[in-house]
């Protein structure tokens, strides 16, 4: 009875709530169908009205019913609740409703989305668990979600600077874009989007950062709430843990390392705005958005020329360039390092994957600076001091690493600068961090297995250990996937934006799909077809290319095994 009662409230709030939040959006954006009257819009907006509180009061009675214990209620239908007497207390108010109306259908729609529980001797499964979902589809879904989501609260009125509006197009790429983590941009974050906007924007690159699933299961942990054991053995496969309390650890320092280092980042970029001229209330959100943007590697700027203003910054630059290594590294290098520095470990104790992921990052960065500073020195870079030009080469060789920020015109770069930059943007940041690309250990494992192979040994070594074999499979996989993926997106590229040259197309769709964010500034004349090829790009780069095929074509393991004989193919 309890069940299909929930069922018929959700779809009510849905049907009703969502018609009168969909026709009032269309009705501010003057972009109602020319088959209803904006006379007979407004009346029925306004009757509409009328009706969401009775919905929500529907909505909280269903659920009152289910509780015997009248606190537990209120615990966990508290938001409703607050919703609900504010619309009483304003009742017929169209725009105040639209808002809370809004408020609240997302929040049912997120609450689909919650642990198995058993209350009442009844276990009540979500609609994923009845999907019976596997990890790969659960990351591929649980994106998809965010970024339409995303993309719908970017539509609204209330996220548009005033005298703007924004389209269906340019919300999703900049949701896709938030999301993944990227930071290609169709539209000015400063100027075309509001300040709730902008705050949509930052709450979409931190849960995309950190993903759905881990911010669930940190929720749950938090509220003190068991997780199902689906959801455990999910979270285990994706934060490659192999026991419960190690996961619990993993989850607890995933969240302690990401808001106090983006905490600490924000307070020295806000004494960094504060220098620069600006007042503490503007430095102070200046420096918490890009310290979040900054440490998920996902190089939203609230300038239109990225940092270029602050070149010859060194607090800001500096603070900029940590933020992105650390979050480039990836959780797991990150607790090894806190140990070192605490001296509870030792370099030789270091795990091979740490000490892979830092060998391997420091020699990019390093190449990546000599390469921008001696290619650039008497071009895009001159008229700078020594160390400025020191300063930008370290600066735009951090954010290769999948952060989109840059200070100086990339325009101004040699094209063979900007090859060799896309090269290193492919490669993108380190397994279990907030950023894209194929990874390090990919090309760390490919490297050592062309080695062994060139030495004739049979097993793929790493400071002393044998790299397993399916491993290295996956990395070849990885490798050929993403290189598959890229070239073909460039092919569709240049047939959809033929007015593009082929360095920028190349450039933007590396960008896209190592969800870098870096651009030649063609992002904004891109039709509508070129920003959803794009938008399919960023979201295949940030979930990955062999979880995405695995997510599409993974079949249900058969009960028994069969072997079949070897065969002999010739290579080379």
């Amino acid at each position: 009875m309890y069940k299909n009662s929930h069922r018929l409230a959700l779809f009510l709030e849905i049907m009703l709530n969502g018609s009168f939040i969909l026709l009032y959006s269309l009705q501010r954006y003057s972009e109602l169908p020319q088959f209803i009257p904006s006379f007979y819009a407004k009346q029925i907006i306004s009757y509409s009205s009328f009706f969401v509180p009775f919905v929500i009061f529907f909505h909280l009675a269903v659920n009152f019913v289910r509780y015997s214990d009248i606190s537990l209620f209120f615990r966990r239908y508290i938001f409703s609740i607050t919703v609900f007497f504010p619309l009483l207390i304003t009742f017929g108010d169209v725009e105040f409703t639209f808002l809370l109306a809004t408020a609240h259908l997302l929040s049912s729609l997120l609450s689909v989305y919650e642990e198995q529980t058993q209350e009442k001797g009844v276990f009540k499964k979500t609609i994923f668990q009845t999907l019976k979902l596997r990890p790969a589809q659960l990351v591929m879904l649980t994106f998809f979600g965010v970024i339409v989501a995303g993309t719908f609260l970017l539509m609204l009125p209330i996220s548009s600077a005033s005298g703007k509006s924004i389209g269906f197009v340019d919300a999703l790429f900049t949701s896709t874009s938030a999301t993944c983590v990227t930071g290609l941009v169709t539209l000015s974050t400063a100027n075309d989007f509001s300040l709730v906007g902008q705050i949509v924007i930052l709450v979409l690159i931190q849960v995309g950062a950190l993903s759905v699933m881990t911010l669930y299961s940190s929720m749950a942990i938090l509220l003190g709430n068991s997780i199902g054991i689906k959801e455990r053995l999910i979270m285990q496969d994706l934060l490659s843990v192999s026991s419960l309390e190690e996961l619990f650890a993993r989850i607890g320092d995933i969240l302690k390392y990401t808001f106090f280092i983006e905490l600490w980042g924000a307070l020295i970029l806000t004494l960094g705005f504060l220098r620069s001229g600006l007042d503490f209330g503007t430095s102070l959100y200046y420096g918490i958005f890009h310290s979040v943007s900054a440490f998920c590697n996902a190089g939203f700027a609230l300038y239109d020329t990225s940092l270029e203003a602050y070149a010859s910054d060194p607090l800001i630059s500096n603070t900029i360039i940590v933020l992105i290594t650390l979050g480039g590294l990836g959780f797991l290098v990150l607790k090894d390092l806190k140990d070192w520095i605490s001296r509870q470990k030792k370099w030789v104790n270091f795990g091979v994957h740490s000490k892979v992921v830092l060998i391997t990052s420091l020699a990019l960065t390093l190449g990546g600076t000599v390469l921008i500073f001696f290619g650039e020195f008497l071009h895009a870079l001159d008229g700078y001091s020594v160390f400025d030009k020191l300063q930008i080469s370290l600066f735009q060789s951090v954010t290769l690493r999948t952060a989109g920020f840059n200070t100086i015109p990339l325009t101004n770069l040699h094209s063979y600068t900007l090859y060799l930059m896309a090269l290193i943007m492919f490669i993108g940041g380190s397994p279990g961090s907030t950023a894209g690309g194929v990874k390090t250990t990919t090309l760390a494992i490919l490297a050592r297995s062309i080695i062994s192979t060139l030495r004739g040994q049979k097993q793929v070594t790493v400071f002393d250990r044998t790299i397993p074999s399916p491993i290295v499979v996956r990395a070849i996989a990885l490798m050929f996937l993403s290189i598959v993926i890229t070239s073909s997106f460039i092919l569709l590229m240049m047939k959809f934006e033929p007015n593009q040259s082929f360095l920028a197309v190349f450039f933007e769709v590396i960008s896209a799909s190592a969800t870098v964010g870096l651009s030649l500034g063609v992002t904004p004349l891109l039709s509508a077809i070129g920003k959803v090829l794009l938008s399919l790009l960023m979201f295949t780069g940030r979930i990955g290319p062999l979880t995405l095929i695995l997510a599409i074509g993974q079949k249900e393991r058969g009960s028994g095994k069969v072997s079949y004989p070897s065969g002999r193919i010739m290579i080379g």
